[in-house]
């Protein structure tokens, strides 16, 4: 899509990523022009997205649609970028271990096909989320909705010495997930699962949860509000990321009406990520 005006690339980005049809794999929001404040905005679909949906969608704005080669497009992009600090964690690729501070958390996750390198400013939030909660509350297990590499699982697991049920709906990620948790040496703390939403049995048993994650988009975080929110504990913390900052305020009311008060937000590069608790 060619560069836009801030505000029409947002709303375009928040139908692309809720819509039913096309099924939206990843949608995301780049700067292309700071001084004259446009952006691009790029998704990406699992099969041919053309069709009057994708046009009512774009609601005339100009776009390019082209079929990607067969190559592994996250690693060769994001190969590199340099390692991340959020609060007490770093996170870094294999080939920067030499970088790895001696205090702190370190997470190694290199760019690969699953999301999520701590680069993105939801998983970067997500993180800094984290870091906020462990300072005032160790919790004694946790779920990570939409996984993805599973660095938002390992950290906690990580930080936190608990287990962890780290799910997404995607196999491949999972695997990916699993993979960088054993290579990150949590590999007996964190559990992955193929599941989409919070309705698995598995996710049922292993709950409630005294912190959840859920970092996908806001069309899902809204539809799954009731089923989440049962999902967090008594005096436990759920961190929602994956949403623009215009669409805090309806995914604030849902979630307070779940019995979840919003505590505390994170605005990083256009997205927000917000920290709700409930009241033990």
């Amino acid at each position: 899509m060619h560069p836009l005006p801030k505000k029409i690339a947002e709303e375009i980005t928040e139908k692309l990523g809720e819509a039913a049809a096309p099924d939206c794999d990843a949608v995301a929001l780049v700067e292309a022009d700071e001084a004259r404040n446009l952006w691009l905005v790029e998704a990406y679909y699992q099969f041919d997205p053309q069709g009057g949906d994708l046009s009512q969608l774009l609601d005339g704005a100009p776009a390019k649609i082209e079929k990607l080669a067969n190559l592994d497009w996250v690693s060769q992009s994001l190969s590199e970028l340099k390692p991340i600090h959020a609060g007490r964690f770093f996170v870094h690729g294999s080939h920067d271990r030499d970088l790895r501070p001696a205090s702190g958390i370190s997470v190694e996750i290199d760019a690969g096909l699953a999301f999520g390198t701590g680069h993105h400013g939801t998983t970067h939030g997500c993180l800094m989320a984290l870091d906020h909660v462990l300072k005032v509350k160790h919790p004694r297990n946790v779920l990570d909705v939409g996984c993805g590499s599973g660095v938002l699982a390992i950290a906690a697991a990580s930080a936190a010495h608990v287990p962890v049920l780290a799910s997404d709906i995607d196999p491949e990620a999972v695997r990916v997930a699993k993979t960088n948790a054993r290579i990150n040496k949590k590999g007996p703390l964190v559990q992955t699962l193929v599941a989409g939403g919070v309705s698995d049995n598995q996710i049922i048993a292993n709950g409630p949860y005294e912190l959840v994650f859920a970092n996908i988009l806001a069309g899902p975080l809204m539809r799954m509000s009731a089923s989440l929110a049962r999902q967090v504990a008594p005096g436990g913390n759920l961190v929602l990321s994956g949403l623009l900052h215009h669409q805090e305020a309806r995914i604030i009311s849902a979630y307070r009406i779940a019995g979840l008060p919003l505590k505390q937000r994170w605005q990083l590069e256009g997205w927000s990520t917000l920290l709700f608790s409930r009241r033990g």
